[in-house]
């Protein structure tokens, strides 16, 4: 027996060093942690199972089969975080660049499965060479599979990509599906076609980095969610963000005590809005006052800066915040904002998430660029986001809210729950000058009759009073006590309970 023991051991210890020590010093060298590192950074101590750390790929072309190494590639498992089940498979670069073969992708598969089944997120650390061309057709099937399990797993299992290198071809796939993508500085990329391929095809000259790299994902495409500086940082910030997550779409959110009391009042929030209806202020400042010790993941925060998505808590329970952000664009709804938050809040409403909306929005972006792309069929995306949830909805309303916008952005009418506003909020089809340009257009060459008529339609109609005398808005609130109300609210939904129509899925205008 402890000859078989010993024999068991040595080949643990041979699997543990993939492809090899000087495969290993490379990769350091990068500033890139291997894959077996890189799960001790994001697993608690001690937590993971390893599965399959015996499997080698079965291919026997091009000399193949006297290259074989255990794990093929990818290292897979579960462990917890924070004392919370999750699965994760982590590709590793140092055998065979990582690249994915039929084996590498059963693997795959095989804990995608079992989380669906048991209720637990899947963690994909990506570093791959793509597909692996010696296998063919067999590597582009492993492929397929994992897409398959991507969309049974979807609104089913969080799904989350960490692109830690390479992610090429159609690998980009897999976490283009995922819920959401996360990538390194300096280290990762994704494209379809790298920059050899686009230059002899479209004859423009690109590097890795511009072409694919975080910044231009985060910043440009809006293909993922978040850049770090390095491995370590990623992981941990992924840890962070992990906790923010139910396990599945059975269970609630996760509960985290605080000593941070529901009735904190904030007085700086009675000047947060400026007097001149013009002049910008941070919606941001507002979140970080109202969540849980001012703890807040924002989401895509260098993307469609017009409006902001993230995670906090309130009294300890995950919530989803949306908001325009005035100090980008005035806060206006445009394409890239529209499909950001129309994701956001699909994915709060797959996972049982509240989702509270503090709305400041003029209107939808005007311009040939918006109309030619499609604002319309793209604007109406966050629209039938917010209609069809059914989660708990709180909305507040903190100056602007015009025309469709007003309505777009969780109104009484797409069924939120509570919907609230401050005193200086302004709820109507249009801004007064250009509702007065409009309704007395005979009159625009007197400049005093037209100042008049403008303040005459302030007065009238750019308050919340009209919109609250027809229960649009259940109550105008003082800024200050915005987060009491707003916890108040989410207790008394707690046990809120709506259905849809039954259907097989919806038709999403994509």
């Amino acid at each position: 027996m402890q000859d078989i023991l010993q024999r068991l051991e040595e080949m643990r210890d041979q699997a543990a060093i993939g492809g090899g020590q000087r495969r290993i010093e490379a990769q350091h060298a990068k500033g890139k942690l291997t894959a077996r590192e890189r799960l001790q950074i994001l697993l608690d101590e001690g937590s993971f199972e390893e599965w399959d750390m015996f499997v080698e790929h079965r291919c026997i072309d091009f000399g193949m089969e006297q290259q074989k190494v255990s794990g093929d590639g990818v290292v897979t498992g579960h462990g917890t975080i924070n004392g919370r089940l999750v699965f994760v498979f982590s590709q590793d670069f140092t055998v065979f660049g990582g690249s994915l073969s039929e084996a590498h992708a059963e693997k795959i598969c095989k804990i995608m499965d079992k989380a669906i089944q048991v209720g637990a997120p899947v963690i994909g650390l990506n570093d791959s060479g793509g597909a692996r061309i010696q296998e063919g057709v067999a590597s582009l099937a492993g492929y397929a599979e994992v897409f398959q399990r991507n969309v049974l797993a979807s609104g089913v299992v969080p799904q989350i990509s960490m692109i830690m290198g390479p992610c090429a071809g159609g690998a980009v796939y897999s976490p283009a599906m995922t819920d959401y993508i996360f990538m390194v500085k300096d280290s990762s990329y994704m494209f379809v076609t790298g920059p050899d391929v686009v230059k002899t095809v479209t004859h423009e000259t690109v590097t890795a980095e511009a072409l694919g790299g975080a910044i231009t994902h985060t910043t440009k495409s809006g293909v993922a969610d978040l850049a770090f500086e390095n491995d370590v940082e990623a992981l941990l910030e992924l840890r962070r963000f992990v906790d923010f997550l139910p396990a599945s779409n059975r269970e609630a959110p996760p509960w985290r005590p605080t000593d941070d009391p529901a009735t904190r009042e904030d007085l700086s929030l009675d000047t947060l809005v400026p007097p001149d209806a013009t002049k910008p202020y941070d919606m941001k400042e507002l979140i970080e006052k109202v969540v849980d010790d001012g703890d807040f993941f924002e989401i895509q925060p260098a993307y469609a800066g017009n409006i902001i998505t993230g995670f906090g808590r309130m009294e300890g329970n995950t919530v989803g915040f949306v908001a325009n952000q005035p100090m980008v664009l005035a806060g206006c709804l445009d394409i890239a904002s529209s499909i950001k938050a129309a994701r956001f809040v699909r994915f709060c409403d797959c996972f049982n998430i509240p989702i509270v909306t503090f709305v400041d929005v003029p209107g939808f972006l005007p311009g040939t660029s918006q109309e030619f792309n499609g604002i319309i069929k793209h604007g109406a995306k966050l629209l039938f986001a917010y209609a069809e949830a059914t989660v708990p909805k709180v909305t507040v309303i903190t100056r602007k809210a015009y025309g469709g916008a007003y309505d777009v952005m969780a109104s009484k009418h797409l069924r939120g729950d509570v919907n609230y506003a401050w005193p200086t909020a302004e709820i109507a089809v249009m801004g007064p000058k250009g509702a007065v340009e409009i309704i007395f257009r005979g009159d625009i060459g007197d400049a005093e009759k037209i100042a008049a008529r403008t303040e005459e339609y302030r007065q009238k109609f750019a308050n919340p009073f009209v919109a609250a005398s027809r229960g649009f808005i259940d109550d105008v609130i003082k800024p200050h006590g915005t987060r009491r109300r707003v916890c108040k609210a989410l207790n008394m939904l707690r046990d809120k309970q709506l259905e849809n129509p039954w259907k097989k899925h919806d038709n999403l205008p994509l």
